[in-house]
Protein backbone atom coordinates (compact mmCIF):
# COMPACT_ATOMS: atom_id res chain seq x y z
CA UNK A 1 0.00 0.00 0.00
CA UNK A 2 2.85 2.49 0.89
CA UNK A 3 4.26 2.25 -2.84
CA UNK A 4 0.70 2.62 -4.17
CA UNK A 5 0.25 5.56 -1.98
CA UNK A 6 3.19 7.62 -3.87
CA UNK A 7 1.63 7.67 -7.31
CA UNK A 8 -0.13 10.39 -8.87
CA UNK A 9 -3.37 8.67 -9.47
CA UNK A 10 -6.16 10.68 -11.00
CA UNK A 11 -10.09 9.37 -10.99
CA UNK A 12 -10.85 7.44 -8.02
CA UNK A 13 -11.46 9.69 -5.30
CA UNK A 14 -14.66 11.18 -7.82
CA UNK A 15 -15.23 7.76 -8.89
CA UNK A 16 -15.36 6.71 -5.28
CA UNK A 17 -17.59 9.62 -4.41
CA UNK A 18 -20.01 9.11 -7.13
CA UNK A 19 -23.73 8.38 -6.20
CA UNK A 20 -24.02 4.83 -6.35
CA UNK A 21 -27.77 4.64 -7.96
CA UNK A 22 -27.84 4.58 -11.64
CA UNK A 23 -27.26 7.97 -13.28
CA UNK A 24 -29.25 7.34 -16.28
CA UNK A 25 -32.18 5.06 -17.88
CA UNK A 26 -32.26 2.21 -17.50
CA UNK A 27 -30.78 -0.44 -20.23
CA UNK A 28 -28.80 1.93 -22.24
CA UNK A 29 -27.05 -0.33 -24.73
CA UNK A 30 -23.20 -0.18 -24.98
CA UNK A 31 -20.78 -2.02 -26.51
CA UNK A 32 -17.38 -3.05 -24.44
CA UNK A 33 -14.21 -3.82 -25.81
CA UNK A 34 -12.52 -6.76 -24.28
CA UNK A 35 -9.48 -9.33 -24.81
CA UNK A 36 -9.87 -12.76 -23.54
CA UNK A 37 -7.28 -12.15 -21.00
CA UNK A 38 -7.45 -12.61 -17.09
CA UNK A 39 -6.25 -8.45 -16.89
CA UNK A 40 -10.02 -7.67 -18.48
CA UNK A 41 -11.19 -9.14 -15.08
CA UNK A 42 -13.12 -6.21 -14.17
CA UNK A 43 -15.38 -5.98 -16.82
CA UNK A 44 -16.47 -9.68 -17.15
CA UNK A 45 -16.66 -9.32 -13.21
CA UNK A 46 -19.08 -6.17 -13.40
CA UNK A 47 -21.16 -7.78 -16.29
CA UNK A 48 -21.79 -11.11 -14.36
CA UNK A 49 -22.50 -9.99 -11.15
CA UNK A 50 -25.03 -7.52 -12.51
CA UNK A 51 -22.99 -4.02 -11.59
CA UNK A 52 -23.07 -3.06 -15.22
CA UNK A 53 -27.14 -3.72 -14.74
CA UNK A 54 -27.42 -1.99 -11.66
CA UNK A 55 -25.82 1.06 -13.27
CA UNK A 56 -28.88 1.40 -15.87
CA UNK A 57 -26.25 -0.23 -18.79
CA UNK A 58 -26.84 -3.25 -21.05
CA UNK A 59 -23.78 -4.46 -21.91
CA UNK A 60 -22.38 -6.78 -24.90
CA UNK A 61 -18.77 -7.61 -25.05
CA UNK A 62 -16.65 -7.53 -28.44
CA UNK A 63 -13.70 -9.43 -28.22
CA UNK A 64 -10.34 -8.65 -29.63
CA UNK A 65 -7.37 -10.07 -30.44
CA UNK A 66 -4.85 -7.44 -29.95
CA UNK A 67 -4.87 -3.57 -28.93
CA UNK A 68 -4.93 -1.35 -32.18
CA UNK A 69 -7.83 -2.66 -33.44
CA UNK A 70 -9.96 -2.11 -30.01
CA UNK A 71 -8.68 1.24 -30.40
CA UNK A 72 -9.72 1.94 -34.17
CA UNK A 73 -13.19 0.17 -32.82
CA UNK A 74 -13.73 2.54 -30.25
CA UNK A 75 -12.46 5.37 -32.82
CA UNK A 76 -15.39 4.39 -34.82
CA UNK A 77 -18.23 4.24 -32.40
CA UNK A 78 -18.43 0.30 -33.16
CA UNK A 79 -17.35 0.00 -29.36
CA UNK A 80 -18.36 2.61 -26.39
CA UNK A 81 -15.64 1.61 -23.52
CA UNK A 82 -12.44 -0.70 -23.73
CA UNK A 83 -9.67 -1.31 -22.19
CA UNK A 84 -6.12 -2.59 -23.12
CA UNK A 85 -2.56 -1.00 -23.50
CA UNK A 86 -1.67 2.36 -24.82
CA UNK A 87 -1.06 2.60 -28.28
CA UNK A 88 0.30 4.53 -31.06
CA UNK A 89 -2.67 3.82 -32.99
CA UNK A 90 -4.46 4.66 -29.58
CA UNK A 91 -2.07 8.26 -29.02
CA UNK A 92 -2.64 9.14 -33.09
CA UNK A 93 -6.54 8.66 -32.74
CA UNK A 94 -6.70 11.21 -29.48
CA UNK A 95 -4.72 13.27 -31.41
CA UNK A 96 -7.54 13.45 -34.08
CA UNK A 97 -9.94 13.57 -31.32
CA UNK A 98 -11.23 10.42 -31.75
CA UNK A 99 -10.58 8.50 -28.30
CA UNK A 100 -10.00 9.73 -24.99
CA UNK A 101 -7.90 8.06 -22.14
CA UNK A 102 -10.05 8.25 -18.78
CA UNK A 103 -8.92 5.96 -16.21
CA UNK A 104 -6.44 3.23 -15.25
CA UNK A 105 -6.77 -0.62 -15.43
CA UNK A 106 -3.93 -3.38 -14.78
CA UNK A 107 -0.75 -2.33 -13.34
CA UNK A 108 2.78 -3.63 -11.89
CA UNK A 109 2.80 -3.85 -8.60
CA UNK A 110 6.07 -4.54 -6.14
CA UNK A 111 5.19 -7.70 -4.61
CA UNK A 112 2.40 -9.17 -7.49
CA UNK A 113 4.20 -11.85 -10.11
CA UNK A 114 3.45 -8.99 -13.20
CA UNK A 115 4.62 -9.55 -16.77
CA UNK A 116 7.60 -12.03 -18.17
CA UNK A 117 10.23 -11.61 -19.80
CA UNK A 118 10.41 -15.06 -22.04
CA UNK A 119 12.49 -16.66 -24.56
CA UNK A 120 11.99 -19.46 -26.59
CA UNK A 121 13.34 -22.74 -25.91
CA UNK A 122 16.18 -22.66 -29.02
CA UNK A 123 17.28 -19.21 -27.59
CA UNK A 124 17.58 -20.27 -24.23
CA UNK A 125 19.31 -23.53 -25.11
CA UNK A 126 21.95 -21.22 -26.70
CA UNK A 127 22.65 -19.73 -23.67
CA UNK A 128 19.95 -16.79 -23.29
CA UNK A 129 19.24 -16.20 -19.87
CA UNK A 130 18.92 -12.88 -19.14
CA UNK A 131 17.70 -10.09 -21.29
CA UNK A 132 20.99 -8.57 -21.31
CA UNK A 133 21.93 -11.18 -23.78
CA UNK A 134 19.60 -10.70 -26.31
CA UNK A 135 21.79 -8.00 -28.32
CA UNK A 136 20.57 -8.89 -31.76
CA UNK A 137 18.08 -10.92 -31.18
CA UNK A 138 14.39 -11.05 -32.26
CA UNK A 139 11.26 -9.66 -30.17
CA UNK A 140 7.72 -10.29 -30.86
CA UNK A 141 5.14 -7.34 -31.66
CA UNK A 142 1.82 -7.76 -32.25
CA UNK A 143 2.27 -4.37 -34.04
CA UNK A 144 4.87 -1.82 -34.48
CA UNK A 145 4.00 0.80 -31.41
CA UNK A 146 1.98 -1.56 -29.02
CA UNK A 147 3.13 -2.29 -25.65
CA UNK A 148 4.97 -4.86 -26.70
CA UNK A 149 7.10 -2.48 -28.50
CA UNK A 150 7.18 -0.58 -25.94
CA UNK A 151 8.40 -3.08 -23.07
CA UNK A 152 10.96 -4.29 -25.97
CA UNK A 153 12.49 -1.01 -26.27
CA UNK A 154 12.50 0.12 -22.80
CA UNK A 155 14.69 -3.33 -21.49
CA UNK A 156 16.66 -3.18 -24.32
CA UNK A 157 17.81 0.52 -23.56
CA UNK A 158 18.43 -0.37 -20.14
CA UNK A 159 20.69 -3.29 -21.17
CA UNK A 160 22.41 -1.21 -23.65
CA UNK A 161 21.16 -3.67 -26.67
CA UNK A 162 19.33 -3.64 -29.98
CA UNK A 163 16.39 -5.92 -30.66
CA UNK A 164 14.76 -6.72 -34.19
CA UNK A 165 11.01 -6.09 -33.55
CA UNK A 166 8.93 -8.74 -36.05
CA UNK A 167 5.03 -7.47 -36.15
CA UNK A 168 2.97 -10.98 -36.02
CA UNK A 169 -0.63 -9.03 -35.65
CA UNK A 170 -2.09 -11.23 -33.03
CA UNK A 171 -1.09 -12.56 -29.46
CA UNK A 172 -2.07 -16.03 -30.63
CA UNK A 173 0.74 -15.83 -33.75
CA UNK A 174 3.07 -14.18 -31.29
CA UNK A 175 2.94 -17.04 -29.13
CA UNK A 176 3.27 -19.80 -32.12
CA UNK A 177 6.04 -18.01 -33.01
CA UNK A 178 7.97 -18.23 -30.09
CA UNK A 179 7.07 -21.91 -29.39
CA UNK A 180 8.57 -22.69 -32.62
CA UNK A 181 11.73 -20.69 -32.27
CA UNK A 182 10.82 -18.33 -35.10
CA UNK A 183 11.23 -15.54 -32.48
CA UNK A 184 13.63 -15.09 -30.29
CA UNK A 185 11.79 -13.18 -27.25
CA UNK A 186 8.79 -11.37 -25.80
CA UNK A 187 7.20 -10.14 -22.54
CA UNK A 188 3.02 -11.07 -21.81
CA UNK A 189 1.06 -11.38 -18.74
CA UNK A 190 1.34 -13.61 -16.05
CA UNK A 191 -1.69 -15.64 -16.73
CA UNK A 192 -0.28 -16.32 -20.37
CA UNK A 193 4.12 -16.44 -19.40
CA UNK A 194 3.24 -19.28 -16.79
CA UNK A 195 2.05 -21.77 -18.36
CA UNK A 196 4.28 -20.95 -21.74
CA UNK A 197 7.43 -21.32 -19.07
CA UNK A 198 6.15 -24.51 -17.62
CA UNK A 199 5.54 -26.30 -21.45
CA UNK A 200 9.06 -26.11 -21.34
CA UNK A 201 9.10 -24.98 -24.95
CA UNK A 202 9.29 -21.35 -23.87
CA UNK A 203 12.00 -20.16 -20.79
CA UNK A 204 10.72 -16.87 -18.71
CA UNK A 205 14.14 -15.03 -18.30
CA UNK A 206 13.11 -11.40 -16.36
CA UNK A 207 10.44 -9.40 -14.80
CA UNK A 208 9.48 -6.47 -16.95
CA UNK A 209 8.87 -4.69 -13.59
CA UNK A 210 12.66 -4.97 -12.91
CA UNK A 211 12.83 -2.54 -16.02
CA UNK A 212 9.48 -0.68 -15.91
CA UNK A 213 8.45 -0.37 -12.00
CA UNK A 214 5.20 1.15 -11.57
CA UNK A 215 3.89 0.30 -15.26
CA UNK A 216 0.28 1.05 -16.12
CA UNK A 217 0.05 -1.91 -18.08
CA UNK A 218 -3.57 -1.26 -19.32
CA UNK A 219 -6.10 1.86 -18.97
CA UNK A 220 -9.82 2.38 -19.43
CA UNK A 221 -10.65 4.25 -22.66
CA UNK A 222 -13.31 6.25 -25.16
CA UNK A 223 -14.40 7.95 -27.84
CA UNK A 224 -13.80 11.91 -27.31
CA UNK A 225 -17.46 12.03 -27.92
CA UNK A 226 -18.55 9.87 -24.99
CA UNK A 227 -15.91 11.51 -22.82
CA UNK A 228 -17.30 15.06 -23.19
CA UNK A 229 -20.79 14.38 -24.19
CA UNK A 230 -22.52 10.84 -22.66
CA UNK A 231 -20.98 11.70 -18.79
CA UNK A 232 -23.64 10.39 -16.93
CA UNK A 233 -22.87 7.00 -19.17
CA UNK A 234 -19.35 7.31 -18.68
CA UNK A 235 -19.36 7.77 -15.26
CA UNK A 236 -21.46 4.72 -14.95
CA UNK A 237 -19.27 2.28 -16.75
CA UNK A 238 -16.41 3.58 -14.70
CA UNK A 239 -18.60 2.90 -11.03
CA UNK A 240 -19.34 -0.52 -12.51
CA UNK A 241 -15.88 -1.32 -14.17
CA UNK A 242 -14.57 -0.57 -10.57
CA UNK A 243 -16.89 -2.70 -8.87
CA UNK A 244 -15.58 -5.49 -10.67
CA UNK A 245 -12.34 -4.44 -10.18
CA UNK A 246 -12.73 -4.76 -6.69
CA UNK A 247 -14.04 -7.81 -6.20
CA UNK A 248 -11.27 -9.24 -8.37
CA UNK A 249 -8.70 -7.66 -6.31
CA UNK A 250 -9.95 -9.08 -3.21
CA UNK A 251 -10.68 -12.49 -4.39
CA UNK A 252 -7.14 -13.66 -6.21
CA UNK A 253 -4.80 -10.43 -5.26
CA UNK A 254 -4.82 -9.56 -2.05
CA UNK A 255 -6.55 -12.91 -1.12
CA UNK A 256 -8.84 -11.23 1.51
CA UNK A 257 -12.01 -12.38 0.56
CA UNK A 258 -11.57 -16.20 1.03
CA UNK A 259 -10.95 -19.36 -0.63
CA UNK A 260 -14.91 -19.78 -1.40
CA UNK A 261 -14.97 -16.66 -2.69
CA UNK A 262 -11.33 -17.28 -4.68
CA UNK A 263 -12.53 -20.10 -6.38
CA UNK A 264 -15.94 -18.59 -7.71
CA UNK A 265 -13.86 -15.97 -9.17
CA UNK A 266 -11.51 -18.08 -11.22
CA UNK A 267 -15.01 -20.07 -12.18
CA UNK A 268 -16.33 -16.78 -13.38
CA UNK A 269 -13.55 -15.78 -15.22
CA UNK A 270 -13.60 -19.27 -16.81
CA UNK A 271 -16.59 -18.29 -19.01
CA UNK A 272 -14.42 -15.66 -20.87
CA UNK A 273 -10.25 -17.06 -20.40
CA UNK A 274 -9.30 -20.26 -21.51
CA UNK A 275 -12.49 -21.10 -22.55
CA UNK A 276 -11.08 -24.02 -24.97
CA UNK A 277 -9.59 -25.56 -21.48
CA UNK A 278 -11.92 -27.67 -18.99
CA UNK A 279 -12.07 -25.98 -16.23
CA UNK A 280 -9.19 -27.71 -13.41
CA UNK A 281 -6.64 -27.03 -16.38
CA UNK A 282 -7.52 -22.90 -17.01
CA UNK A 283 -8.04 -22.68 -13.38
CA UNK A 284 -4.18 -22.32 -12.28
CA UNK A 285 -2.95 -19.89 -15.14
CA UNK A 286 -5.98 -18.02 -14.09
CA UNK A 287 -4.88 -17.67 -10.46
CA UNK A 288 -1.56 -17.97 -11.07
CA UNK A 289 -1.55 -14.86 -13.10
CA UNK A 290 -3.68 -12.24 -11.36
CA UNK A 291 -2.28 -8.95 -11.38
CA UNK A 292 -3.53 -5.86 -9.94
CA UNK A 293 -6.56 -3.79 -11.58
CA UNK A 294 -6.32 -0.18 -10.24
CA UNK A 295 -8.36 0.53 -7.74
CA UNK A 296 -11.63 2.87 -9.03
CA UNK A 297 -9.92 2.89 -12.11
CA UNK A 298 -7.26 5.63 -10.56
CA UNK A 299 -4.41 6.39 -13.59
CA UNK A 300 -0.69 6.21 -12.60
CA UNK A 301 -0.14 9.25 -14.40
CA UNK A 302 3.70 9.34 -14.17
CA UNK A 303 3.59 5.75 -16.06
CA UNK A 304 1.20 7.39 -18.57
CA UNK A 305 3.87 10.05 -19.09
CA UNK A 306 6.68 7.91 -19.59
CA UNK A 307 5.00 5.98 -22.36
CA UNK A 308 3.74 9.15 -24.41
CA UNK A 309 7.49 10.81 -24.15
CA UNK A 310 8.60 7.05 -25.61
CA UNK A 311 6.11 7.40 -28.46
CA UNK A 312 7.43 10.75 -29.35
CA UNK A 313 10.97 9.84 -29.09
CA UNK A 314 10.42 7.25 -31.22
CA UNK A 315 8.56 9.79 -34.21
CA UNK A 316 6.16 6.84 -33.59
CA UNK A 317 3.35 9.72 -32.99
CA UNK A 318 3.46 12.86 -33.71
CA UNK A 319 5.49 15.44 -31.23
CA UNK A 320 3.12 17.61 -30.87
CA UNK A 321 0.77 15.22 -28.99
CA UNK A 322 0.48 16.35 -25.17
CA UNK A 323 -0.74 14.45 -22.18
CA UNK A 324 -3.88 16.72 -22.35
CA UNK A 325 -4.60 15.24 -25.68
CA UNK A 326 -4.31 11.72 -24.47
CA UNK A 327 -6.27 11.79 -20.83
CA UNK A 328 -9.71 13.57 -20.44
CA UNK A 329 -9.16 14.41 -16.39
CA UNK A 330 -12.72 16.18 -16.26
CA UNK A 331 -13.28 12.43 -14.16
CA UNK A 332 -10.67 13.19 -11.68
CA UNK A 333 -10.98 14.22 -8.04
CA UNK A 334 -10.63 18.30 -8.41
Amino acid sequence: MNRRKTLKFIGAAAIAASVTTPAIAADTAINVGALRFTSHAANFVAFERGYFKEEGLDVTFKFFQAAQPMAVAVASKDVDYAVTAISGGLISLAEKGAAKVIGGALMEEEGIDGQQVLVSDAAFQAGITSPAQLDGKSWGVTQSGSSFHYMGAKIAAKEGITLKYKPLQKVGAVIGALKTGQIDSWSIVPHIAKPLSGSGAVHTIANVSDYIPNYQVTVVFTSADNAANERETTESFLRAFSKGAADFNAALVDKTAGDEAAEDMVKLVHKYVYTDRPYDKAAPSIRNGAMRISENAALNMDSVNDQLDWFIAEDLVKDSITIDTLVDDSYAAK
